[in-house]
């Protein structure tokens, strides 16, 4: 841990990448670690949330590489039923993105972004916002930790 403390926030902002890719890793640790020893709170949100943004990014564009004749082929599913799935998914599903942040399924949720071909842009800011907003829900919550000791 106080190897990562001592990157400061160069040391957040690549655990914060790690956390958001298929390895597993918890930025929170960093990220609270830093706040304890003093590092600047706003700072550590906005390198955080950068790190774990372009990680869930690298994630949506590894989904990308997949290809749809994949799921038809293999899946067999119908095309009919896939382009039904498709149109809805690019109408209300980039910003399903949001949610990128939350354990475990988030990074299913960037990979499939990207394998079914959502719009880039709506993922990256939908993604962002959610991952912005997870690092200051825990830098309160924490706050209110450090509050009690």
């Amino acid at each position: 841990m106080t190897d990562w403390i001592e990157l400061g926030y160069l040391g957040l902002f690549i655990a914060s990448f790690l956390a958001a890719t298929v390895v597993p890793f918890s930025s929170e640790v960093v990220f609270s670690a830093l706040i304890a020893a003093g590092f600047n709170d706003w700072t550590c949100v906005w390198v955080a949330t950068a790190g774990n943004w372009l990680g869930g990014m690298s994630c949506y564009y590894l989904g990308h590489l997949g290809k749809i004749e994949w799921i038809e082929k293999y899946l067999r599913v119908k095309k009919e039923s896939l382009d039904k799935f498709m149109s809805k998914l690019n109408k209300y599903g980039d910003w399903f993105a949001f949610f990128s942040f939350l354990p475990g399924v988030g990074d299913i949720i960037a990979v499939a972004s990207g394998y079914f071909r959502c719009r880039w842009w709506v993922v990256a800011i939908s993604m962002f916002l959610g991952k912005f907003v997870r690092y200051i829900v825990w830098l309160g919550l924490f706050k209110q930790v450090l509050e009690l000791f």
